[in-house]
């Protein structure tokens, strides 16, 4: 079974689990499948607003996909999400991609 499959099968069985769903949406991310990725990264970050990687991880993912508007717009939540779980290594990390953004 491939890791898409293993992590599609957790999330059958566990929707709310926060470390799967991130394992897919990277899966779908690393291959390409960005739509796919950004669907699994919505859905992570509505369930679990402060798994701040979600955020980071989801932006470079658009702006791989040349969606600069929308990368900087999820940099912006990250970086509320960062600060309010005291995550200073990710919003650093944020506030440097979103400033090489523009």
């Amino acid at each position: 079974m491939d890791r898409t499959a293993m992590l599609t099968e957790i999330l059958s069985q566990n929707p709310n689990d926060a470390f799967a769903r991130y394992g897919l949406a990277m899966e779908y991310s690393n291959s390409g499948q960005i739509e796919l990725a950004l669907t699994e990264f919505g859905k992570l970050l509505a369930a679990h607003p402060d798994y701040t990687a979600g955020y980071f991880m989801a932006a470079q993912a658009l702006a791989k996909a040349e969606r600069t508007e929308e990368a900087r717009k999820m940099l912006a939540d990250g970086i509320v999400s960062a600060k309010r779980t005291g995550n200073t290594h990710a919003q650093s990390e944020m506030e440097a991609m979103l400033a090489e953004l523009g």
